[in-house]
């Protein structure tokens, strides 16, 4: 069972950009979980402890951030992970809580959820930021998608823990204009 200290939950809505309403505003959800890191101060390769919290926390996560944004899981356009470790541990234990097994109950609830979730990982003290990236869920090519949500607790994450984000939209950029016309072909041959 995964030590939970505490859960915090981010709600931004974008109603005016640049002079221009937005409407409906473009909402983003942060579902914040502050763990105990049970590897923090001393290495051990076997990390299933902490993978075992990604499941856990995954659907934790998932149904907090679904409610906050006041649509149904289906109504979700984008997602993306991310987590800050304390300075006892390292950026393997932010990897065994987000990658395994978080996904599958993200997918279960919003799905169907083809694309790949989007992560960003960083060692830090209380009051780091993180830029938790954002894509459409079901394609990681959606331009008007490409997003982040900057993120960070007070007075977290402490050495020996780990802040876990899960991040959920209700809708692309604000104004998004970019990249919406573009062949994929066309796109990949430019960024080589």
């Amino acid at each position: 069972m995964t030590e939970i200290r505490k859960l915090i939950t981010i709600v931004e809505a974008t109603r005016r950009e640049q002079g221009q309403d937005v409407d409906p505003p473009s909402r983003q959800a942060a579902a914040i979980a502050v763990i105990r890191n049970p590897y923090a101060g001393r290495y051990s390769h076997d990390l299933s402890a902490l993978e075992e919290s990604g499941a856990e926390l995954g659907e934790l996560l998932a149904a907090r951030a679904v409610d906050a944004l006041g649509i149904a899981p289906g109504d979700v356009h984008s997602y993306g992970k991310a987590a800050i470790v304390g300075t006892e541990g390292e950026k393997e234990h932010a990897a065994a809580v987000l990658h395994p097994r978080l996904g599958k109950p993200v997918r279960e609830l919003i799905g169907p959820a083809s694309a790949i979730i989007p992560s960003a990982k960083k060692i830090g003290g209380p009051g780091a930021t993180i830029d938790c990236p954002l894509h459409y869920k079901d394609d990681a090519w959606k331009f008007s998608h490409f997003d982040a949500m900057e993120i960070s607790v007070a007075d977290a994450p402490r050495s020996d823990e780990i802040v876990v984000i899960l991040a959920l939209s209700d809708a692309g950029r604000p104004l998004h204009r970019v990249g919406e016309t573009l062949d994929l072909s066309d796109v990949m041959a430019t960024e080589k």
